[in-house]
């Protein structure tokens, strides 16, 4: 009697863009014998009429995927987003591998927590500061400047170098703290450049390990790719990857982007953010590996291992009208 064939890999991409990383991680999913769909979490439905677990996923039916690799979660209303990652949350409640999971992409996301939990795990980074309050916001900029430092403020939900202001004592003279468009104000000190141009590293850790860095050199204090920086290969010190592993460690990540300054005080390596839904094409430019096949190893090699597919019960099976399969 022949064995039937095993059913591929389905792995669901959440993306709210289908580009060059989508492709990738398809491409590297392939690679391991399976299929890479990409959906947009603000396609997903909770709907517990049509089945037990309640999510409808597009492309999945009645179903759900094997896994999830979160690539992107787009900006919404606060309703909105709660949704959106209520999903991933109810998809690893269901037993249903999510990389990176909920919980970690929520403080990753949220800079202040990410300072908070860097401070926590004693991770060399900025003094940073996050309040509703103008005036202590401002009496911020005020003990800063005594103290010969400059302040940045940033958006506390933002990325690729969006939105960042430099205030206080800046080397071009006071720039006052303006008002805050959504209330909020989170600070952080200024690390200034050591040399001319300036850059930092952008570190990527997967699985609890780092396995490439590179250097993002710019003339501009903002050293983000998307702001102009030019990427260059950079060697994984061993001070490099263990700041950054530390650092992806305290906030749970399976995989991260973590970017370190140098700095000219006591600690000469400082944590400024740490993403959650990193991108690599800058990264990809100047490492001799495919980072998108490391990536899907990781997921099906640690992430899942031992688990088989998802396949419903009996119970589930009868409500769904598909043949059962048990889990291994």
């Amino acid at each position: 009697m022949s064995l039937p064939e095993p059913r591929r890999l389905r792995v669901a991409i959440m993306s709210d863009e289908i580009g060059w990383h989508t492709r990738q991680l398809q491409r590297a999913l392939r690679a391991r014998g399976g299929i890479g769909r990409c959906i947009d979490l603000a396609d997903c439905e909770v709907d517990t009429s049509t089945g037990p677990h309640g999510l409808l996923l597009p492309g999945f039916g009645r179903t759900l995927p094997d896994a999830v690799i979160v690539r992107g979660i787009a900006a919404g209303s606060f309703e909105q987003v709660t949704q959106r990652l209520g999903v991933l949350h109810a998809l690893q409640a269901l037993g249903v591998p999510v990389w990176n999971e909920a919980r970690a992409i929520e403080r990753s996301v949220d800079k202040g927590m990410t300072s908070l939990l860097l401070h926590a795990a004693g991770i060399a980074t900025p003094p940073t500061w996050a309040t509703e309050s103008m005036a202590r916001a401002r009496r911020v900029l005020v003990r800063e400047a005594a103290s010969g430092h400059a302040v940045v403020r940033k958006p506390l939900f933002g990325s690729q170098g969006k939105g960042l202001m430099l205030v206080g004592a800046t080397p071009d003279g006071w720039v006052d703290l303006p008002e805050a468009p959504n209330g909020h104000h989170y600070l952080q000190r200024f690390l200034p450049p050591l040399a001319q141009p300036g850059h930092d590293w952008r570190v990527l850790v997967i699985g609890g390990r780092a396995v490439a860095a590179m250097r993002r050199v710019s003339a501009h204090w903002v050293h983000n790719v998307a702001q102009g920086a030019r990427c260059e290969a950079a060697a994984l010190t061993p001070e490099l990857g263990c700041i950054a592993e530390a650092a992806s460690a305290a906030l749970g990540l399976d995989y991260a982007g973590v970017d370190v300054m140098p700095s000219a005080g006591p600690q000469p390596l400082q944590v400024l953010e740490v993403n959650g839904v990193a991108a690599w094409r800058g990264l990809q430019q100047v490492t001799s590996f495919n980072i998108a096949q490391a990536l899907v190893d990781d997921l099906v090699d640690r992430k899942m291992a031992g688990l088989a597919p998802w396949r419903p019960s009996e119970r589930e099976a009868a409500h769904l009208q598909v043949v059962p399969t048990r889990r291994a």
